[in-house]
């Protein structure tokens, strides 16, 4: 029977017989040869063989290439000594003009023409299966007797010569607890496709049902499991169907080449905190996870401390969740369209209202997603609108951002307000935008109006934007953040206990509204602050660069570097941005002070000194 294969008592090359006799008890090399590395093969014409080799290079997590033969050559020596890949795997298929026409258990028949043919050896993940095993992660489907699944998907590969195909991914469903277990063990395999590409909804992937694999077995998920997909050598024979080749042979989907080869594995202790990757759940509809390293995580935390500073005495750090400034980065970091919205008109009594704290850190903001090619839209009060587009044509004019934002305004006009501007032809499976940022942006209490520091009701000068998050929590794929300094900020409500239990009249000017993920800092600006710097410490993380491009395609470029560095926030620019305001008669916040101040703050020494002090950080 099939446990006999499995004994450890076997090697790759008995093994290699045992197939090579086409015996009936190797139906696929999933759990058996633990801890040798296994190949996906690809055999193609020798005139194919530079394009599919740089598909490989291309996209290296799907295609590792562990061996690319001379023409007509069958065994693999660097691999395994006397191979012969016409017999060695316990099943081919064999295509014509892209079409897959039969599976047999040899090639043999086929040797004439594999006189003009190139065989490419590329790494597997049953290669890394023994490794999770070793960090004590379940392996789901060797549990249960079946071949891994897997999935085509709608990342498509980058294209080489006459070879373009979606990434094919290998899903194992693994307890919540051993995420981070699951992606460090398999990270350091990287000729076994390395850590995942992805963690959570397969939907995100444009998997519609995971009971219905495209190649191999249905595996079971057990309560607590979080589907995780790591790259897929099966990409391969998607390859070879969308080049339509006279002639290809692949390997059958789980019956891999067994070579001689140990999988490479790095002990968990040596590793530098560059290397240890650490998962957090970034949403929960659809369910999301993404990754960062150890190293990144330790920074954007020291960042959070810095911002969190309290020179007002103000005691917003009862209002302190960790790790939100990271998660809302992580998800901003995922988005592909943002909306940001400020506006505090606390100053009633003066035209305009507004104060100096919000547009900068908002623009701030706007200014590291734009150079990470997001889209990026500003909604403001409608009363303050020509103002502010104002204030963003001068912020170009002057260098503070490089391109100008659009600054539009919401107004409700019915209960599906918010819904269609949210979403295309209000559609809730369309979004427009798929995170919402709002820094000091006055926000609704319990009782409907809106409330200043000294509980003055200002309900009158601002627009009902507040809606949008409240109708962006019940849609999915559409995630939000709050940004705030006193807890009667848009999305503060997510710590509105806090608010009212530690905030001078918190009971009145909690705001209700709940953001995804409040973040909590002295000034707001300084929040608006360090979700820059806190994204370009994620997007120079190759950990994080890695995951976020499905493991397809390059490394960051020195160019791409220089560019995001230029858009953090310095002393000159938030300098420049406090002028523009004043200009405009924007007034500091508690004083009313028209002038370079931020609540009460002079820019210098307060200001200037956070923002130095965050660019170290971020830039050590």
């Amino acid at each position: 029977g099939f446990s006999m294969w499995q004994s450890e008592s076997l090697s790759p090359s008995a093994l290699r017989s045992i197939i090579r006799l086409q015996s009936r008890d190797i139906k696929n090399t999933s759990g058996i040869a633990a801890g040798y590395q296994q190949a996906n093969v690809v055999i193609l014409h020798k005139d194919l063989a530079d394009d599919f080799e740089a598909f490989c290079r291309a996209n290296s997590s799907p295609l590792p290439l562990l061996y690319r033969s001379k023409c007509g050559e069958w065994s693999c020596g660097p691999l395994a000594t006397g191979s012969d890949i016409r017999e060695d795997c316990p099943g081919y298929c064999v295509f014509e003009n892209g079409v897959l026409m039969k599976k047999v258990a040899s090639l043999s028949s086929y040797t004439p023409q594999l006189q003009d043919m190139v065989t490419f050896y590329l790494g597997c993940s049953f290669g890394f299966e023994s490794a999770l095993k070793a960090a004590g992660v379940p392996v789901r489907n060797v549990e249960q007797g079946k071949n891994v699944s897997m999935y085509k998907t709608s990342v498509a590969c980058i294209r080489a010569g006459q070879f373009h195909c979606p990434m094919v991914v290998s899903m194992r469903p693994v307890p919540e607890d051993k995420l981070d277990n699951a992606a460090q063990s398999t990270h350091g395999i990287p000729l076994a496709h390395g850590g995942p590409v992805h963690i959570g909804d397969p939907k995100l992937l444009g998997i519609q049902d995971l009971s219905q694999p495209d190649y191999g077995d249905p595996v079971k998920q057990c309560p607590g499991d979080v589907p995780v997909f790591w790259a897929c050598g099966v990409t391969g024979v998607e390859a070879v169907q969308s080049c339509k080749p006279a002639l290809a042979f692949t390997h059958s989907p789980g019956c891999m080449f067994i070579t001689d080869q140990k999988a490479e594995t790095i002990s968990p202790l040596t590793l530098e905190p560059a290397q240890c990757h650490l998962s957090f759940c970034i949403s929960q509809n659809p369910q999301h996870y993404s990754i960062a390293s150890k190293r990144a995580v330790q920074q954007i935390r020291a960042i959070e401390e810095l911002v969190v500073e309290d020179p007002g005495s103000r005691g917003i750090r009862a209002l302190f969740l960790q790790d939100e400034l990271l998660k809302a980065c992580l998800s901003l970091s995922h988005s592909s369209s943002v909306l940001i919205t400020t506006g505090f008109p606390t100053h009633y009594m003066h035209n305009p209202p507004e104060e100096t704290d919000g547009p900068p850190g908002a623009i701030a903001m706007a200014a590291m997603l734009q150079a990470l090619r997001k889209e990026v839209v500003i909604v403001t009060d409608g009363r303050a609108l020509e103002m502010n587009q104002h204030i963003m044509r001068d912020a170009v004019k002057k260098g503070v951002i490089k391109t100008a934002v659009p600054v539009i305004s919401f107004q409700s006009n019915g209960p599906d307000s918010a819904l269609h501007f949210l979403c295309h032809d209000g559609d809730p499976t369309k979004p427009r935008f798929d995170h919402l940022v709002a820094i000091e942006r006055s926000g609704r209490a319990t009782d409907g109006n809106y409330y200043n520091m000294r509980g003055v009701n200002i309900k009158h000068l601002v627009d009902p934007i507040d809606d949008l998050f409240t109708t962006a929590s019940t849609i999915a794929g559409i995630t939000t953040t709050g940004i705030g300094d006193g807890g009667n900020e848009l999305g503060m409500g997510k710590v509105k206990a806090a608010v009212k239990a530690y905030m001078p009249n918190g009971n009145l000017i909690a705001c209700d509204v709940a953001a995804d993920f409040a973040i909590t800092a002295g000034v707001s600006n300084w929040g608006g602050y360090a979700v820059a710097c806190a994204l370009y410490v994620l997007n120079l993380c190759p950990i994080h660069w890695r995951y976020l491009h499905s493991g397809l395609g390059l490394s960051l470029t020195p160019d791409q570097q220089s560019l995001w560095m230029a858009c953090l926030p310095t002393v000159a620019k938030e300098e420049e941005m406090l002028h523009i305001l004043v200009k405009y008669g924007v007034r500091s916040g508690k004083t009313a002070n028209l002038g370079l101040e931020v609540d009460g703050l002079t820019f210098h020494p307060y200001h200037s000194d956070i923002i130095q002090q965050l660019r170290n950080l971020t830039l050590a």
